[in-house]
């Protein structure tokens, strides 16, 4: 009865220490040796009862590298918007797991292939459409699936700040071009596109948390003057925010020479760090971006005046108890 209850074939057998011998009721053996993933019961009834199903045989196929068997298949291109009808919660927690299998960008081929992933992550279905945002996924979750597969740790929330970042950059562009300063806008950027009206899921709060930070420290690498830099090495999601912006550098959202100059900033001793510091300062006058122009009329503070003779209680002005 426990094995009829599973999914697939292949995660229904069990060992008899006793006997030693496998117990294989639905030929999950068979199914293993062929590199194929096979529902158990009928697909199309086991996927209306639950349909994460389809996820998880995308995510057993992505990780093991085996074939979806055609009748386990077949049935998820028809069926693919009752993913709508999961909890976003849980949703959230498959994708997840998908993510972080260390195949994760082999997982949202095969959602492609299957047409699941406009159902289930609308925003990647659209960032996928264009190709330098493509690309910057392809890098993260290729980044990502090295240092899983290296046993190394890996941030969820990067992962989703990765995939939500081409839609946040677009957002974030548009409302700088009708006047709002940038930081206001990459606040309101941020809160457009994490609300799980937009992202189909609903991100935990932590990870959420992780997100934002990563975001917010972006047009931080832009300034480059004074003690800023050192300052910003030392905040502690730092390094997040650095592997983040040379993905940036390296797919074309940012100056490539950006992240070159991050990274040998990072590593260098004090007087390297006041030699790229003078060397950013010349950049930026070529590019015309200097965060400290020296043409820029500086606002002065009032002087101060001496206090004038004491004006007397008995003039009831702005609310001042008389005598």
């Amino acid at each position: 009865e426990d094995a009829a209850r599973r999914d697939f074939t292949i995660n229904a057998m069990y060992y008899d220490p006793a006997s030693e011998t496998v117990l294989d009721y639905h030929g999950g053996m068979g199914d293993i040796r062929s590199k194929t993933i096979r529902m158990i019961g009928n697909p199309t009834k086991r996927y209306r009862e639950d349909p994460v199903r389809m996820l998880r045989a995308i995510r057993f196929a992505a990780k093991t590298g085996f074939q979806i068997e055609p009748k386990t298949l077949a049935p998820i291109h028809e069926l693919g918007q009752l993913i709508h009808d999961v909890p976003s919660a849980r949703l959230f927690d498959e994708i997840l797991k998908l993510l972080m299998s260390g195949h994760a960008w082999a997982g949202i081929q095969a959602l492609r292939h299957a047409n699941l992933h406009h159902g289930l992550l609308p925003f990647m279905a659209r960032a996928l459409e264009d190709p330098q945002a493509a690309q910057f996924i392809e890098e993260a979750l290729r980044n990502t699936d090295e240092r899983i597969q290296m046993g190394k740790s890996v941030s969820p929330g990067f992962l989703f700040a990765a995939l939500l970042w081409p839609d946040l950059e677009k957002q974030w562009q548009s409302l700088r071009k009708t006047g709002m300063p940038a930081l206001a806008a990459l606040h309101a950027a941020i809160d457009a596109v994490v609300a799980p009206s937009h992202t189909g899921i609903s991100i935990q709060r932590r990870h959420e948390g992780d997100m934002r930070d990563i975001w917010t420290m972006q047009p931080r690498f832009e300034k480059r003057v004074g003690r800023y830099p050192d300052r910003l090495v030392e905040v502690p999601r730092f390094r997040a925010g650095y592997d983040f912006m040379l993905l940036r550098s390296q797919t074309g959202y940012c100056k490539p020479s950006l992240g070159q100059w991050w990274t040998d900033f990072y590593h260098a001793d004090l007087p390297q760090r006041e030699a790229l510091l003078a060397t950013a300062k010349l950049e930026d006058i070529d590019s015309g971006q200097t965060p400290s122009n020296p043409n820029r009329k500086r606002r002065r503070r009032p002087k101060k005046t001496k206090p004038g003779p004491e004006i007397q209680p008995d003039s009831g002005l702005n609310g001042a108890k008389q005598n």
